[in-house]
């Protein structure tokens, strides 16, 4: 009997959802739980997997409409050949035709047939293990995928992977005169004049700046962090570290372990507005920005306070992996109390973030960088060292925030770094 193929609940507060693409065509084998489609909801972006093995009989709904939760949206034949799929193949004949049939297709347009077949093969292929964005930016550089080595989860390849090969291959002034430019994370790469519809990720994202802007009196304060203590303990940990626990050592664990520190001595900052009252939540729910290549999605590290540092940087690396890969659950992305985002990943020395609604405060962090500045000893002689500083930036509403207690906390958080003395690991 055919499968339906439904518009899931992805959480209680979640009533619809926008097909934003379908990674299979009708006529195509699917296996039971591997990925059939993505969805985009106002809480995250995900990938739904098949809900039984068969032949994707039916697309009922296209790419970019949006349906009510348990709408059916597609149909997934039993493949077996008899039956409910028979019909839809024979109304359907291409896409059910064997591989070799599609490679065929492309080969009147261009001289060489074979070369023709494998891009469409690659390019295919490139479906599973890059994004829209990655294959754009491909075409627009002469890059065959297949040719590139992914360094994303699963071996997709990123936007990074892109540049670095074309930045590598044959020099050209063409290639290396476009190369700075992707290094955001998440501006598209476009043709000049184009117009091009705003993602539905785009469009929360958008709304929800605004309204944050329109809601909250920001006001921003920024402090020079001297991370050399840190920088130097990561250095001499992080081979053995990640050997024991199987988990990159990061500098995020350090920010979060020392803001928690902080909002611990200043629970305001850690509170929100809710009328013409504040709650004060009682433990810290740490929201964590992590870019994508498709836009930006806070999920959320629950209870961060009772975690140790290494159950910090686990949940990290957890969260950062299901947000690019598109496994968050609406609740992954709910109940942050206090967030951080991390600018300097990119190369800004510091930024000014727009706060994260309801909470009250987040905190921006800048790169690492080598500087040289003055150091005073106990007993008071000046010199001058090469030390690896950071500028740290708290956004913070200034309704319930005011500037004496936000520098308070930052001067806490400040101390927390530069005195380093917790186990790590």
């Amino acid at each position: 009997m055919p499968t339906d193929v439904v518009m899931p609940q992805m959480g209680e507060s979640i009533f619809e959802g926008t097909i934003t693409k379908w990674l299979k065509k009708p006529g195509d084998k699917v296996q039971r739980d591997e990925p059939l489609f993505e969805i985009s909801t106002d809480k995250v972006d995900a990938e739904i997997p098949a809900p039984a093995s068969g032949i994707l009989q039916e697309i009922k709904v296209s790419e970019g409409n949006t349906v009510q939760v348990n709408t059916v949206v597609g149909v997934i034949g039993d493949g077996s050949g008899a039956s409910a799929p028979a019909p839809a193949n024979a109304a359907t004949p291409a896409p059910t035709t064997p591989p070799s049939a599609k490679k065929e297709a492309p080969a009147p347009p261009p001289a060489p047939s074979s070369s023709a077949s494998r891009d469409e093969h690659d390019e295919e292929e490139s479906d599973v293990r890059s994004s829209p964005l990655v294959r754009k930016l491909a075409r627009e550089h002469n890059v065959d995928l297949a040719s590139v080595s992914g360094t994303g989860t699963g071996g997709r390849v990123t936007k990074q992977d892109i540049l670095d090969f074309v930045e590598h291959r044959t020099t050209d002034a063409a290639p290396v005169a476009a190369a700075p430019a992707p290094r955001q994370a998440s501006a598209p790469a476009v043709i000049p004049g184009e117009l091009v519809p705003m993602s539905q990720m785009r469009k929360i994202i958008a709304q929800r700046m605004i309204e944050s802007r329109r809601t909250s009196a920001h006001v921003h304060c920024m402090f020079e962090v001297d991370m050399t203590r840190i920088v130097n303990l990561r250095n001499k940990l992080k081979n053995g570290f990640e050997q024991r626990y199987g988990a990159r050592l990061t500098f995020m664990p350090f920010f979060v372990r020392a803001a928690i520190i902080a909002l611990q001595q200043y629970p305001i900052v850690n509170s929100s507005l809710e009328g013409d009252s504040i709650r004060y939540h009682k433990h810290v729910n740490a929201g964590i920005a992590v870019a994508l290549d498709w836009g930006l999605i806070v999920p959320v590290l629950k209870n961060a306070d009772e975690l140790n540092f290494l159950g910090l940087q686990r949940g990290i690396t957890d969260l950062g992996e299901r947000a690019r890969t598109k496994k968050l659950l609406p609740a992954d992305v709910e109940g942050s109390t206090f967030t951080i985002t991390n600018p300097g990943q990119f190369g800004a020395v510091f930024g000014l973030p727009i706060i994260n609604q309801p909470n009250a405060a987040i905190m921006g962090v800048g790169g690492i960088t080598k500087q040289p500045t003055v150091i005073t000893d106990k007993d008071g002689a000046d010199s001058i060292a090469i030390r690896s500083l950071v500028h740290l930036t708290l956004g913070y509403d200034h309704r319930i925030i005011d500037g004496a207690i936000a520098d308070q906390f930052m001067a806490i958080l400040k101390k927390a770094l530069e005195n380093w003395s917790e186990e790590v690991g």
